[in-house]
């Protein structure tokens, strides 16, 4: 799975991150982007974020609203 590019991630967005101390088990966290901290426009292990809960990670999936 390709993590999604920086044009897709803004702050307010629903996300799945991967935190560096998670990278071996996979485990995701689920939350709100605060901010952006990667300034190219994509990176083979995700866009860093930082969560609004204070969680920095790599950005492994965009979350859509269920409709």
């Amino acid at each position: 799975m390709t993590p999604p590019s920086r044009s897709l991630i803004r702050p307010g967005v629903t996300v799945d991150v991967i935190q560096k101390q998670h990278q071996s088990s996979g485990q995701l966290t689920r939350g709100v982007v605060s901010a952006l901290l990667t300034s190219s426009a994509s990176h083979p292990h995700g866009i860093k974020v930082r969560l609004t809960s204070g969680v920095v990670g790599r950005v492994q999936a965009v979350v859509t609203p269920e409709r």
